[in-house]
């Protein structure tokens, strides 16, 4: 097992690059990355940093030059042969040949585009720009990148014995909730921490400590290095970024209204078993719900990734139910913001009535809390989003306001056409 803290102590960036290949991502930005590269290869579009946690003044504490030579080290990755043979050859979800020979021969050939980085007042403006397929594989890696950095400029003040002793308190803390969700009958859980972790080698670390810890309740983690390097199960379907760029493409209100169903129908053509979760939040889950055409009620299940977590379940349990389906049958995976507290809770609640499973990620794989004076290395929420597609600003609602993107014109008019009324806020942490 690697000696992280000695390991963080003599490091140099050039032995543990941040991104260490183009693998070090989560498996659903690959599964979408084939659906845009099938269904809308040539759309245009931007992708844009957000620092939802704007007190954290992240142009002060990652250096600039620092932080260009990472990404430019990302921009030199490329696929590599084994790698290609994993993915070309593994079975995913039961299904062999996951990803096709066209789609693997333009990813065997990606170098990621051309970044703008630029400094504004205390953050940083971090702007991708070009084809789908090609941007939207900087998402996760700039994340990466970004929370790295910031705990390499608190890590490195520290010295030796502080990282030993910092890196022990912090694997204590994750091997105690580990012992408390493994007192759960049939729990089911993975590792969803990619884009803000602490680093890559404590993502792996945490990794492990879950399959020893777990066993088969540990179902797999969403990153596909480690998933790759340890043998285990690659983890994820779709994400809020579908539905964004094809709501931004829609000419008219009725098309707006009818995209979020687009995104699930070419998704129904290309997968069928666990790949069919429904994320329904994007535009507002009640009212995705209210209007879904009927083949949608005969998915596998339902993730829930904002708002109040018992709502949604519930919410959907009873739409199971009016549409004639056995909500027993199917799949509510958790993913928002969760603690071992909170999956505790939610899984005495619904295990039993559906079959439960949970995407852990900040708080398994960034969980520093209180360990450094003046709380320097607590996670914080950052995100990397579509902000424009052909040259039109993309949207999101959420079921949390507080998690709202876009232009407050178009959020107002999305609002309207998605029959979106009042909503709770909720505090938006990770």
């Amino acid at each position: 097992m690697v000696d992280i803290a000695t390991r963080v102590y003599n490091h140099r960036w050039k032995l543990d690059p941040i991104v260490r290949s183009l693998l070090d991502t989560d498996f659903y930005k690959l599964l979408m990355c084939q659906s845009v590269f099938r269904n809308r290869p040539d759309t245009h579009v931007t992708f844009s940093l957000i620092n939802r946690s704007d007190h954290v003044p992240l142009a002060r504490l990652v250096d600039e030059g620092e932080l260009r030579e990472q990404l430019d080290h990302i921009r030199t990755l490329r696929l590599a042969r084994g790698e290609s043979t994993w993915l070309r050859g593994n079975t995913f979800y039961g299904k062999r040949q996951m990803f096709r020979p066209d789609f693997m021969e333009w990813f065997e050939n990606l170098r990621l585009p051309p970044y703008h980085l630029e400094r504004r007042g205390d953050q940083y403006e971090l702007v991708f720009e070009g084809p789908w397929p090609e941007v939207m594989m900087w998402e996760i890696p700039a994340l990466a990148v970004l929370m790295e950095l910031r705990g390499r400029a608190v890590l490195g003040r520290m010295r030796r014995f502080e990282l030993q002793v910092l890196y022990a308190r912090a694997m204590t803390r994750a091997w105690e909730k580990i012992e408390r969700l493994r007192r759960l009958d049939g729990l089911s859980i993975a590792d969803f921490g990619t884009r803000r972790r602490h680093s890559f080698l404590w993502q792996d670390w945490c990794v492990q400590a879950m399959i020893e810890g777990l066993g088969e309740a540990f179902t797999g983690t969403s990153n596909c290095l480690i998933a790759m390097r340890r043998d285990i199960e690659a983890i994820g379907t779709n994400a809020h970024e579908l539905p964004m760029v094809y709501a931004a493409l829609a000419d008219s209100d009725a098309e707006l209204a009818q995209a979020p169903y687009r995104v699930l129908a070419d998704w129904h053509e290309e997968h069928d078993g666990n790949l069919r979760i429904i994320l329904p939040d994007t535009f507002g889950t009640k009212q995705f719900l209210a209007h879904a055409p009927d083949w949608l009620s005969g998915w596998t299940g339902i993730r829930v990734d904002s708002g109040d977590p018992v709502e949604g379940a519930e919410l959907a349990i009873r739409w199971w139910q009016s549409r004639g389906e056995d909500p027993s049958e199917k799949r509510i995976i958790f993913s928002d913001g969760l603690d071992v507290e909170v999956i505790e809770a939610l899984h005495a609640r619904f295990h039993g009535r559906v079959k439960v499973g949970f995407g852990w990620g900040t708080l398994l794989t960034n969980d520093f809390r209180g360990l450094v004076q003046g709380d320097r290395l607590a996670p914080f929420s950052l995100v990397c989003k579509a902000a424009a597609a052909n040259g039109r600003p993309t949207v999101k609602l959420s079921d949390n306001p507080n998690k709202a993107m876009g232009p407050t014109a178009e959020i107002e008019r999305y609002r309207r056409v998605f029959g979106v009324g009042a909503q709770t806020p909720r505090p938006v942490a990770v």
